[in-house]
């Protein structure tokens, strides 16, 4: 998942301008988020790596951080995996 986090870090890089964001950093915490910017995040995710996020996926400690976004790719990729 080295891969996934790293796509994910250069996405948010294009919004977060020279803020160098720790992988376990709360992002709506932060104050950069809205809601405008978080449903363009869970496109990014969904297109990125081609797989839906459901409305129970939709919860903010699944896009609070890099690292919780990098686990739900990894819940729901196992979920496909193991179908």
């Amino acid at each position: 998942m080295k891969a996934a986090k790293s796509r994910i870090k250069n996405f948010l890089a294009q919004y977060f301008g020279d803020r160098e964001l720790q992988d376990d950093e709360n992002i709506f915490a932060l104050g950069f988020v809205n809601s405008m910017f978080a449903m363009q995040l869970v496109l990014f995710i969904e297109k990125e790596f081609e797989i839906t996020i459901e409305n129970e996926d939709l919860d903010l400690e699944n896009f609070k951080s890099i690292n919780a976004m990098v686990n739900l790719l990894d819940r729901k990729t196992t979920v496909v995996a193991g179908n």
